[in-house]
């Protein structure tokens, strides 16, 4: 029978994927997955959400093809905001370290579980090095929506927002602009071809009007 909801869909994604990767079928995969999907749905989540792991998973099977291993990315991916803290700088580490601890549990080896906790890591930076296809598959899913249109760029920044209430505002807008001329400054937002191609110009005009809408 087909999943029918968004947790039973990632339910089903999640068992396949690690059974594809594993040599042995057993411990049951499940209530991993149903750890994962606790975290993500931690209610001081506004954007790095469940939507948002499934956001990415979408935007993944578009870019497969670019990878070297993309099972491992979306391993990769799952784990990518699991460890989440609006007020901690080390939530990916933090992420990478539950990848290490949990995938040899499930019987995944420790040259895949070591690559998923780099790309992991990977993900603060999005900065991934030359040739580094499997990060840049990751790195591009991971950032587009950037590249949506204007309403869901607007609704995602609103979304960073209310993960950031805590912050007053003058600080926010000095720290966000600051991101968003970062990743302005980047000579490539997308690192695939079809990423590149498909949200480059619309996320650059997306932190573009942001940038403006800040310090205007």
């Amino acid at each position: 029978m087909a999943a029918t909801n968004p947790h039973e869909a990632l339910h089903a994604r999640w068992r396949e994927t690690v059974d594809r990767v594993r040599a042995v079928a057993e411990p049951d995969p499940g209530p991993y997955a149903d750890d994962l999907l606790a975290r993500w749905g931690e209610p001081q989540r506004r954007y790095h959400t469940v939507d948002h792991l499934a956001a990415v998973l979408g935007h993944l099977d578009t870019l497969a093809p670019h990878a070297d291993d993309i099972e491992t990315v979306r391993l990769a991916a799952w784990f990518h905001d699991a460890v989440y803290r609006p007020d901690r700088s080390e939530n990916e580490e933090r992420s990478a370290h539950l990848a290490e601890r949990a995938l040899p549990e499930l019987g995944v080896d420790h040259a895949r579980t070591a690559e998923v906790a780099r790309l992991v890591r990977l993900t603060v930076s999005h900065d991934p090095g030359p040739g580094d296809r499997d990060g840049e598959t990751l790195c591009d899913a991971d950032l587009a929506v950037l590249g949506g249109t204007p309403g869901e760029y607007a609704r995602y920044a609103a979304a960073v927002r209310e993960e950031y209430g805590f912050v007053p505002d003058d600080l926010f807008l000095e720290g966000r602009a600051a991101v968003l001329r970062q990743l302005l400054a980047l000579p490539r937002l997308f690192r695939t071809p079809l990423g590149h191609d498909r949200w480059e110009l619309l996320a650059r005009r997306n932190l573009t009007t942001e940038l403006e809408l800040l310090t205007g």
